[in-house]
């Protein structure tokens, strides 16, 4: 008699494997961390004996689901900022809550958590991309997951990593320390190929090939990423990534939402994999992956959940069933993915995306003992038929529920036994998880509050301070420009022509603003050259005046604007909007060997009527201001303009004045 540590006897086995082969009444015997045999009640307990015989009855066997993508340690930012834009969501939200927050105990936190919900849901191996793989690591381990971490690496600076360069050097050290481990597959995760460089890409792949390791990335997730690539590049993402030489490696590409039959054959003939995540592909209103024509083209497609932030949960078996009927609908066909095919790619097939498939992913002899059990017999799965064999892929991927998980091995060692977790304190867990929150929210609310820390939360923009004192006047004639531009104390350094579109963001009584700016350069022959958008937080109260009618502003904030205007509204969410658009002709001159800058301004948009003059110059102190206004006082009598002319508002006021 041979012998074995653990039998499982009594249930239905679906193994998975290359013949699909179901045991009614089936058993595994598992010995160590492998398994050792396969097959039916009756044959395994007359060639098997052990200690621990677990009657399986009224339940069904089967390989541990795979969770091809997530960001696990994102369970701690779960429900944080919802039905917003990838955009908004990424950049105005998660990734300033990561830059304050994101520490090696806040991810070992947040992977336990993240742990203890997929053992419940019955994942026993996931593909993790975040920062502090290490740490994750540890959790993964210590909690009994199998898990291919890959270590993110972008070309901004991140929680665990001020630059790309040591990214790289962390993704190293990470590696060298796990690599071999029984449970954990390190990894290279360049995050995506817009938050890369072609350097930082090719640099990942040559990371990864060194160790022979998986490298993780975000691929076509989006039109927008597409387009992007398309009108930057001429080419598509795909093609783009393989002219790059990212498909060296083993990649596994999560989401790969817009992408067309040659871009899979690229994918195919590179043997990269495909992480498929319906949830939060249609959450964030990304799109419908083409996922019936992978498979048709033979890529090898897994199912994940992509991070809770965006899903909002880690729940597998809830992710194969829309899965499956996502691309029914898609293909406006019942049989363009049917359930065995969907629990495939959430099992085996998963597990071959992850590279992985020669140790885990099905139920066979001399792979890992990574099984879980679900009740067969719940309400919401009865009555049962029997008739033929295939329906339980039905009742597995249309019916069952996590919580019909009942048990979980992963590696041979059991994590759950009746739905106790035997590795997480779920307890501990919760509570500091909750602590952890109440932080963020105060963190959100004190920045809500306060526009110009929400402002500077996005990343890549500073602070800037910027004081100019200025005057503004009606010019009766706009030959007047002249008198000033041919005076013998004056010098013209430039001139530049622009139309500016203006949108200004207006919040609570208005004492603040933010105005997004598209500057566009008319050349000489009346073309747009060129066009650059920025941003500016200003207050309407005036900081001094002058002479009466020379004001002394401030701007607490100048900035390229790296987004879209689409993209701030949605963020800042203004109590107010309103337009400027305006011509404008301005000169960079210098009079009497001080630098000031001049605009002739006809107002389109409202069409506030006649041509203005402005003249201002930036200051930094009180006597230079001073020094400043004397200039634009005389610059005022070389014009020739009346007092009466001069104008003490900003356009802005001067578009809602009765």
């Amino acid at each position: 008699m041979n012998k074995a540590d653990t039998i499982l006897t009594g249930g239905i086995v679906v193994t998975m494997n290359r013949q699909y082969d179901i045991f009614m009444d089936g058993a595994v015997a598992i010995l160590g961390e492998n398994i050792i045999a396969v097959g039916a009640s009756a044959d395994i307990k007359a060639r098997f004996e052990a200690e621990t015989v677990i009657d399986c009855t009224g339940q069904i066997i089967m390989p541990g689901l795979v969770n091809a993508h997530t960001h696990v340690p994102m369970t701690l930012l779960r429900g944080l900022a919802d039905d917003l834009r990838l955009d908004v969501w990424l950049l105005g939200y998660m990734m300033p809550t990561e830059r304050e927050f994101v520490t090696p105990e806040f991810c070992r936190l947040g992977t336990l958590l993240g742990c203890a919900e997929m053992i419940r849901g019955g994942v026993t191996a996931f593909a993790d991309m975040y920062y502090f793989e290490s740490d994750i690591a540890q959790a993964t381990a210590e909690a009994g997951l199998r898990g291919v971490l890959g270590e993110t690496v972008m070309k901004y600076p991140a929680p665990d990593a001020p630059s790309y360069d040591d990214s790289l050097a962390y993704t190293r050290q990470f590696i060298e320390k796990w690599r071999g481990h029984t449970l954990i597959t390190p990894a290279v995760a360049p995050h995506a190929p817009y938050s890369n460089t072609d350097d930082t890409l090719r640099r990942c792949v040559e990371l990864a090939l060194e160790y022979d390791v998986p490298l993780l990335t975000h691929l076509a997730e989006t039109k927008f990423e597409v387009d992007d690539s398309l009108n930057e590049h001429g080419m598509s993402v795909i093609t783009r990534m393989n002219q790059v030489g990212l498909f060296g490696a083993k990649v596994l590409a999560a989401h790969c939402v817009h992408i067309d039959q040659n871009e899979m054959h690229i994918l195919h003939d590179h043997e990269a994999t495909v992480a498929h995540c319906p949830t939060s592909n249609l959450k964030l209103a990304s799109g419908i992956a083409p996922i019936t024509q992978m498979l048709k083209s033979e890529l090898t497609v897994g199912i994940g959940t992509d991070g809770t932030a965006s899903n909002n949960d880690l729940d597998m078996i809830e992710e194969m069933r829309l899965a499956a009927i996502l691309a029914k609908t898609d293909a406006a066909d019942p049989t363009a993915l049917p359930a065995r095919q969907a629990l495939l790619m959430a099992t085996r097939q998963g597990a071959e995306a992850l590279f992985l498939g020669d140790i885990t992913g099905s139920l066979e002899a001399g792979k890992r003992a990574d099984l879980i059990t679900l009740d067969d017999h719940p309400l919401h799965n009865s009555p049962q038929f029997h008739r033929d064999q295939n329906l339980i892929y039905s009742r597995i991927v249309y019916a069952s529920k996590s919580t019909d998980v009942r048990h979980v091995w992963c590696n041979g060692r059991q994590l759950m036994r009746d739905r106790e977790l035997l590795t997480v304190d779920e307890a501990a867990v919760l509570r500091d998880a909750a602590d952890i929150a109440r932080r963020i929210d105060k963190f959100l609310a004190r920045r809500e509050q306060d526009i110009l820390s929400k402002l500077l939360a996005i990343g890549g923009l500073q602070q800037a301070e910027s004081f100019e004192v200025q005057l503004k006047a009606q010019l009766p004639d706009e030959t007047q420009i002249e008198k000033l531009l041919t005076h013998p104390d004056v010098e013209v350094l430039k001139s530049i022509h622009y139309r500016q579109y203006d949108t200004y963001f207006l919040f609570g009584d208005a004492n603040e603003r933010v105005r997004y700016r598209e500057d566009d350069r008319i050349g000489a022959d009346g073309e747009v050259e060129s066009v650059r958008s920025r941003l500016t937080y200003t207050t309407p109260t005036k900081e001094g005046e002058f002479h009466s009618t020379i004001l002394l502003s401030r701007s607490r904030f100048i900035a390229d604007a790296n987004q879209s205007l689409r993209f701030y509204r949605e963020y800042f969410r203004p109590d107010q909007e309103r337009e400027l658009h305006k011509d404008r002709q301005r000169w960079h001159l210098l009079y009497q060997g001080v630098l000031f800058y001049v605009n002739v301004d006809r107002v389109f948009k409202p069409e506030l009527g006649g041509v203005f003059v402005e003249i201002k110059s930036r200051t930094w102190s009180k006597s230079d201001a001073e020094n400043k206004a004397d200039r634009i006082k005389a610059m005022l009598g070389i014009l020739g303009l009346d007092p009466a002319a001069l104008v003490s508002t900003d356009y802005l006021e001067m578009q809602t004045a009765p």
